[in-house]
């Protein structure tokens, strides 16, 4: 069986780092705005904006950079610790994917025929 998905959870003490963090930095860079990038990830903007700050306040040096809206429009951006962030985050997955390769091959021939199919259907919108 072929693996359909793989996330990854960093935990500095109490500051959980994964893949819904990474997604949302993500939207912010390519949506210049919280609340368009929460928007495209169905949370409200109280959320969005909710998790940046809490990176931002974990963080050495803020993730996110935001200006209020008004006559002239707001606007997030990520910092260059922020891309720096997301770029270590994305790369450190993709490489214990790489390394693992053989480890996750070994526990998806493991599995029972249609018990991956199964377990899918069960997980509301497959996260």
């Amino acid at each position: 069986m072929d693996l359909t998905r793989a996330t990854l959870r960093l935990y500095y003490g109490k500051l959980v780092f994964g893949p819904g963090k990474a997604d949302l930095l993500q939207a912010i860079a390519e949506e210049g705005s919280i609340s368009a990038a929460g928007r495209r990830m169905g949370m409200s903007y109280k959320r969005a904006w909710s998790l940046v700050e809490e990176m931002n306040d974990a963080f050495a040096e803020p993730l996110v950079l935001s200006a209020r809206g008004g006559a002239h429009g707001g606007g997030a951006q990520l910092t260059t610790t922020g891309q720096a962030v997301l770029t270590d985050y994305r790369a450190l997955l993709a490489r214990l994917l790489a390394g693992g390769a053989g480890e996750i091959a070994a526990i998806g021939a493991r599995l029972r025929d249609g018990a991956a199919e199964a377990a899918e259907r069960d997980i509301p919108d497959g996260k």
